[in-house]
């Protein structure tokens, strides 16, 4: 991959294991090493978010930094960005599902309402975060049969359990929606376009 937006610049480090946010940043030109912060996020989820006491939108931005600052702390002068997504129904906030049977269910019950996606997204460096951004979008689901919601999971398999919505709008989890509103990117998991914006300004890439 070409570097020419990084040349003379410090690298860049990515504080996930996502393929999606992996293929967002490659697809943006960017060259970049990957390294998971191993955090306990359900825990941290938990913490924060069970009584509902503190907002989507904050639990996945306190996530991000959490990530960008413990990669960063052992990182060097790197770039360190970090990136979490939280699923909510008003204040009730959704972790990822642990098995096919929890995640029929929760199709189930999120059929033919809507949901938002509190995507954060943060840029860190030796261990502190020097800027972050947090997206909302809002997903509106079609009814859905039991029967529908059965094939879906049939086809789609295993990999619906690595999203909290059980599914990727990217590929087949676009059928169940009737509505979205919200940025692609963010829905994907990483706010790209305020995120390269940030790096420009930052000097990890060049303008």
């Amino acid at each position: 991959m070409s570097t020419f937006l990084q040349e003379g610049c410090r690298p860049l480090v990515l504080a996930s294991a996502s393929l999606p946010r992996r293929k967002l940043l490659e697809g943006a030109g960017l060259s970049f090493t990957t390294k998971a912060a191993g955090l306990d996020e359900g825990a941290m989820r938990t913490a924060m978010g069970l009584e509902g006491t503190v907002e989507p939108s904050d639990v996945a931005e306190v996530l991000a930094r959490a990530k960008a600052e413990a990669v960063s702390a052992g990182a060097g002068g790197s770039f360190v960005i970090g990136a979490d997504q939280i699923m909510a129904v008003g204040d009730k906030i959704y972790g990822k599902p642990s098995s096919l049977e929890e995640a029929r269910g929760r199709l189930l019950d999120l059929s033919g309402k809507s949901h938002q996606l509190h995507t954060a997204v943060v840029v860190a460096t030796g261990g502190a975060t020097v800027w972050a951004h947090t997206d909302v979008a809002t997903l509106t689901m079609r009814p859905l049969s039991p029967e529908f919601v059965g094939r879906y999971l049939a086809t789609a398999g295993q990999g619906v359990l690595a999203a909290v919505g059980a599914y990727q709008v990217e590929s087949l989890g676009i059928q169940l929606f009737e509505k979205i509103d919200g940025d692609y990117f963010s829905i994907l998991g990483l706010p790209l376009l305020p995120l390269l914006d940030a790096l420009r300004r930052e000097g990890a890439i060049q303008g």
